[in-house]
């Protein structure tokens, strides 16, 4: 029997829409809310709300159940020290959706979730901005040496001398090898006899 079975279809087959919950919860978890659609955004709160009450358990079994969904450790790690103990004192409804209107081009609810009191580590953002400081840093300096190389002469190679073109063998038509049969051939093949 079904007891219990009813999902949103999405409009998708099963390993599509599993593939589809799945990154959702991904982009969530890394991001703390999403924009998506009203149907994606309620089913995608389920998912969501059963990985949270893992981590607020935060043991092997839960990590294991997490990660057999998330298949990602950095992430299941995040949940279980960043997002979960957030919400130690709150007993479910640790997302919420707000309505944002109607898409412009397909006229879809489209809405916004979004983890309720969440705030993001502090020394992960640090890290992050100065990681990002460092690359664009990085990539300033490689452009300056670029330039100083662009800028200092080169020396002089010697150039090569054109060479004559090598004149291509032709082939007669008499003495190439006709690949498709003339037409007198065709005619003389399709020919019916009468009288046989």
């Amino acid at each position: 029997m079904r007891h219990q079975k009813k999902v949103a279809k999405l409009g998708r087959p099963a390993d599509q829409r599993k593939a589809l919950i799945q990154s959702l919860t991904k982009a969530m978890l890394i991001n703390g809310r999403i924009k998506t659609t009203d149907a994606k955004a309620k089913e995608l709160r389920r998912v969501v709300e059963r990985l949270i009450t893992y981590g607020k358990k935060n043991t092997v079994h839960s990590r294991r159940l997490a990660f057999r969904f998330i298949q990602d450790r950095d992430l299941v790690n995040k949940l279980f020290e960043d997002i979960a103990p957030q919400y130690a004192n709150r007993n479910g409804g640790y997302t919420r959706i707000i309505k944002l209107g109607y898409r412009d081009n397909d006229n879809a609810a489209v809405s916004l979730i979004e983890f309720v009191d969440y705030k993001q580590p502090e020394e992960k953002k640090k890290k992050a901005g100065s990681e990002a400081t460092k690359s664009a840093q990085g990539k300033k300096e490689k452009k300056s040496t670029e330039v100083e190389k662009e800028k200092t002469p080169a020396k002089n190679k010697p150039t090569k001398k054109p060479q004559a073109k090598k004149r291509r063998k032709t082939i007669s038509p008499s003495r190439s090898k006709r690949r498709y049969p003339t037409r007198k051939y065709i005619r003389r093949k399709n020919r019916i006899r009468i009288g046989d």
